[in-house]
């Protein structure tokens, strides 16, 4: 029988619902297939390739070590009972009566995997790693008893160990999240109050523990060198690291999380996007909105994050006291942090045309607005042309206003059947056209005797969500939508007209919001990509919060390399440490 060991570093909880632990399977099954039905049925053929490898390294590493003895199937946690028992056990594939001797409280009998366990800390990518886990297990016992799918005879409630390193310096928020989840999906959670290495060393010599899951993912600083299956490193306790999603981005955990709709901790919709403890933690900088009403500070949701690059941008290093009213979530004993210099405001800029997905006529506007955008401190997304079709305009309108501060579209305005752009941006908002006599009058203003009729079919707009944005220099004002704007411009010279025109309404009304420009450093070099791969690599690492990218402008070229950020400070100590790891004269600036 396992045996409950006692300790001050140690508590064993059983985390179960108030309902009986033989109640029926169903609701598990139901659950856990929910996860998997989502994924199989998802058009994310990148997130199902993710999800199957995940799950196959899952199944291998319980073939490996969960071989269970039937003397090793207990854990029992409080104390006896009057009432005595038989329970039987079919998951090995025979049954074992429990001796009649033994006498315990129902609620209180668990089963678990002696030889591996999960070590959850209550963040995204372990919570990600949760919901394998159970759907990885559950897969593997149906496989063992060879049930044709149906799982509802196959196994019991997850049996595999949790363990928790429990920090005085954890954020609440964790802590509950971690409990919560414990108790939804009945964990057998070992809390351990003391260092991992310690916590460990106690657990190992304790417990016949030989894998451990862990939610490492490639970028994280504990992930260098390792494989999904890694011994764990000299000087530490053996035991084999088992790293199902180390091979996942920022991106894969998300469009997981969100498309299975589990639940996750609270601050991953406070603008947290990596979380640590509350004395290196604040919002990411980069989801930081402006709040004119109250003045201060509120943050997008981490899944908006478009650059999983920067998800460490906020871990940062305790350096002084506080500034009270900074980040009032947390009280961090950080270096004060000003949001607008380092706030990200985020754009699309969508094409109308078949003439440009057909290579007919050369697209000059996009990288001309984005190159607008980008003097202003805005950072461009992403870049689209559709074709001439209000649902395709319409579906690709529908993701990125959600995502973005701002769209720009060009393209497609006018009254020629390829004109549909206004079309397309009202079934993006669900919205009707309906006529506007203030635009109406100014189109009639404009075009003189060749308006004929009572109704101008260009004056038809989308209705209740339509601004109007008027400037002396504008023949006719630009039309925006929500925080959608239509740019009517055909050529750079026109562009630039509007532009000038969008940015003088932006003094008046706050149209864009002003924003820290960026800077910028650009070295050239003759290495190979193979020698600067590794070193650029580790550079991200220590600089999260920039963007650093190299392109080369012909194959047997030099090799540019590009810092961009807002603080010139943090451009420059990057391009410093770049230029250390190699030798002196390895990199020209050619700024």
């Amino acid at each position: 029988m396992g045996k409950l060991w006692a300790a001050e570093f140690l508590e064993r909880r059983f985390l179960t619902s108030p309902t009986s632990p033989l109640e029926p399977f169903d609701r598990e099954f139901s659950d856990i297939m929910e996860i998997d039905k989502a994924i199989r049925e998802s058009d994310d053929r990148r997130l199902k390739t993710k999800y199957n490898n995940a799950i196959y390294v899952i199944q291998r590493a319980l073939a490996l070590y969960s071989a269970m003895a039937p003397t090793d199937l207990w854990h029992v946690a409080g104390v006896l009972d009057t009432r005595r028992c038989d329970l039987y056990l079919r998951n090995i594939g025979n049954t074992f009566p429990m001796s009649s001797h033994f006498a315990f409280d129902l609620p209180q009998v668990h089963l678990c995997i002696e030889e591996v366990a999960f070590s959850f800390n209550g963040g995204k990518d372990s919570t990600v790693l949760l919901h394998l886990l159970r759907a990885g297990y559950f897969l593997h016992k149906a496989e063992q008893s060879h049930c044709n799918g149906d799982l509802s005879d196959c196994g019991f409630k997850f049996p595999i160990r949790t363990i928790y390193f429990e920090s005085s310096s954890a954020f609440s928020e964790i802590n509950s999240f971690t409990y919560e989840t414990a108790s939804t999906y009945n964990l057998q959670m070992d809390i351990i109050r003391l260092d991992f290495k310690s916590g460990l060393e106690a657990l190992l010599k304790a417990e016949p523990i030989r894998a451990i899951f862990l939610g490492v993912r490639i970028g994280d600083p504990t992930a260098v060198g390792q494989e999904q299956f890694s011994p764990s490193s000299s000087g530490w306790p053996p035991f084999m690291r088992v790293n199902p999603i180390l091979d996942w981005s920022y991106r894969d955990v998300w469009a997981f999380l969100l498309t299975c709709k589990v639940q996750y901790c609270s601050l991953y919709d406070q603008g947290y996007t990596s979380i640590g403890s509350v004395h290196d933690t604040i919002p990411n900088t980069l989801l930081c909105i402006n709040n004119s009403t109250n003045n201060r500070e509120q943050f997008r949701p981490a899944y908006l994050l478009h650059d999983g690059r920067l998800e460490r941008a906020g871990r940062v290093k305790k350096l002084a006291p506080p500034v009270c009213g900074l980040f009032p979530a947390v009280s961090n004993g950080l270096k004060s942090v000003d949001p607008q210099r380092n706030m990200m405001c985020t754009a699309s800029v969508i094409a109308v045309g078949d003439e440009i997905l057909f290579g007919t006529v050369e697209d000059q506007l996009g990288p001309s607005l984005c190159r607008k955008l980008h003097s202003i401190g805005w950072a461009v997304s992403q870049t689209t042309a559709v074709r001439n079709d209000v649902d395709s305009l319409a579906e690709e309108v529908e993701r990125q206003k959600s995502v973005n501060d701002m769209v720009f579209i060009y393209g497609g305005v006018g009254p020629l059947p390829s004109d549909v752009t206004v079309a397309g941006i009202a079934k993006a908002f669900g919205v009707r056209l309906a006529p506007d006599e203030e635009f109406e009058e100014c189109l009639r203003h404009l075009m003189g005797e060749k308006c004929t009729g009572d109704r101008i079919e260009m004056a038809q707009l989308p209705e209740s969500i339509t601004e109007l944005l008027h400037h002396e220099k504008l023949p006719v004002p630009l039309i925006k939508c929500l925080n959608v704007v239509i740019l009517t411009a055909t050529n750079i010279s026109e562009l630039n007209h509007q532009w000038g025109c969008l940015i003088e309404l932006t003094t008046t009304s706050g149209l864009l919001a002003a924003m820290e420009p960026f800077v910028s450093k650009h070295f050239e070099t003759t290495l190979s990509d193979v020698e600067a791969a590794q070193p650029l690599s580790k550079l991200c690492l220590e600089f999260p919060d920039l963007y650093i990218g190299c392109y080369r402008k012909s194959r047997n070229g030099a090799l540019i390399i590009n810092f961009e950020g807002k603080d010139q400070a943090r451009i420059e100590a990057a391009a410093e440490a770049l230029c250390k790891k190699f030798p002196l004269g390895a990199f020209s600036d050619v700024s």
